[in-house]
């Protein structure tokens, strides 16, 4: 960089709206896979988060990053960047899923809002990488490539036949890699060609580009979803760090992805579509058999975390998270026991997973949804028992978090201080309880929890009534803008 040239605005975008659902029953819609810790200490959001964070050069002037997910995951977004250490500099909430290219439209005109036109660095919220200074590089040349005007695709290189992936054809040109083409995913036949022929890389899903560049490109392809994306952009309400576009005009957005809306349609175009290679151990995670491919494995090719027992068996994925899980005499399949549900499953049709979760769906039950233990802004509540006309919880509130000022309408509530001091609000009354103290909240009475002390704070509930759903609770005030 010259003394007399400024360096290149980078803004980072983590797209991390998608519900994992071929992850089940880990990733539940309440808690898809990019906030799960699969491997080591920190889940995929923060993994994707620390890793755009070191592309920092002195040419390189890196931004706070963007978030773009919805409602209902925008405090756990909070509470793991705050655990990374991490600040976002926005987090955009979908009122409703349009997939990506109007989420990445929504990014861009964020990203413009103060009159700059940075370069977007766009990553999935749900992939890893097992080499970070190789990733850092690759992103790095993207950017600079970009920073001209360049739509930049990140194109992974590829190690074995993959159908589960779409292709990229990219051809050398003076310069580098140009796209020639985009592949659908293709048949193991097909794969096995280009793995042999060269030339083809996987689509990452990674993008850089010009925020004017999108808003140009999506102008020439797709004015009707950028239209529709500015409408809802312009009706936007701000939260602090929350971002909310309309309700109404974000339902009208075409749903389309990135690829479909703009990047199939420019090869050929006269718009400058190039290519850089990443070979950094990357994989996006998308199915059971994915993280089998990632994990540490013993020498008869089995991986396993948790409390787990495998004999006589070769190339399984056992995953405990709640209780003793032992294996014998199984090949090629896949383990996965929470605490209200277990999938086994064949390694190779890890894919069809999601076939589970559509059946639960449209069965109305709610392990499609959420897990046992179901985290909250204020902290989190496990359903240890229930029957007919009772339920019991364990319930863990954030030192100095609140609960909503509530009622219900159907059932009274028990409750029993395990550790930690609680504030109890119950009708006009207020009183704080210690260990093994406890009360008592009349069905109809107005009530309230709140932790005032520093550490967490957990209680057992004890519910009893007609009617024991989560939503029979009429809330009068809250901290967290809940209705």
């Amino acid at each position: 960089m010259s003394k007399n040239s400024l360096p290149i605005q980078v803004q980072p975008v983590i797209m991390a709206g998608g519900s994992g659902t071929r992850l089940w029953p880990l990733s539940r819609a309440g808690y898809p896979k990019q906030f799960l810790v699969l491997e080591g200490n920190s889940s995929l959001f923060q993994q994707a988060a620390q890793r755009l964070a070191g592309l920092a050069a002195p040419d390189l002037a890196l931004q706070a990053p963007l978030i773009v997910g919805n409602e209902e995951h925008r405090f756990l977004v909070l509470d793991q960047l705050r655990e990374a250490r991490l600040e976002p500099g926005a987090v955009l909430l979908e009122p409703l899923g349009r997939n990506t290219a109007p989420a990445l439209t929504l990014a861009a005109l964020q990203a413009q809002a103060d009159g700059g036109d940075p370069v977007l660095v766009v990553t999935p919220a749900d992939q890893t990488v097992t080499n970070p200074a190789a990733f850092t590089e690759s992103l790095q040349r993207a950017v600079r490539e970009a920073a001209d005007g360049a739509i930049v695709i990140l194109g992974i290189t590829p190690d074995r036949p993959e159908t589960g992936y779409g292709y990229i054809r990219a051809d050398q040109t003076g310069t580098g890699l140009a796209v020639a083409r985009f592949v659908e995913k293709p048949d193991l036949g097909t794969a096995e060609g280009y793995l042999r022929d060269g030339g083809y890389y996987w689509n990452s899903g990674m993008f850089v580009l010009r925020a004017s560049t999108w808003i140009a490109a999506l102008e020439r392809f797709r004015p009707d979803i950028l239209a529709a994306t500015r409408s809802a952009f312009a009706a936007r309400g701000t939260d602090a760090k929350f971002v909310r576009p309309g309700k109404a005009e974000f339902a009208a957005v075409p749903s389309e992805s990135v690829d479909y809306a703009v990047m199939e349609r420019c090869p050929g175009s006269g718009i400058a579509l190039a290519m850089v290679p990443l070979d950094a151990g990357w994989n996006d995670l998308g199915a059971w058999e994915a993280v089998w491919q990632v994990a540490a494995k013993d020498e008869a090719g089995n991986a396993s975390r948790g409390d787990a027992i495998v004999t006589d068996s070769r190339n399984t994925l056992v995953h405990a998270t709640s209780r003793l899980v032992s294996v014998v005499g199984l090949d090629d399949v896949v383990v996965v026991e929470t605490a209200d549900a277990v999938l086994v499953a064949d390694r190779s049709k890890s894919q069809d997973v999601k076939k589970i979760v559509q059946q639960l769906d449209s069965s109305q039950r709610g392990e499609h949804a959420l897990h046992r233990k179901v985290h909250r802004p204020w902290g989190s509540y496990d359903s240890i028992d229930h029957g007919p006309r009772h339920q019991v919880k364990r319930i863990m509130v954030k030192p100095g978090a609140t609960l909503s000022l509530q009622m219900h309408h159907h059932r009274a509530e028990h409750w029993i201080v395990v550790s930690g001091t609680a504030e109890v609000t119950v009708g006009d009354k207020v009183v704080l309880l210690s260990e093994n103290q406890s009360t008592y909240i009349p069905l109809g009475v107005t009530h309230r929890l709140a932790n005032p002390g520093k550490l967490p704070l957990e209680i057992i509930e004890v519910q009893s009534g007609s009617y024991l759903g989560e939503d029979d609770i009429v809330r009068f005030e809250d901290t967290y803008g809940r209705k």
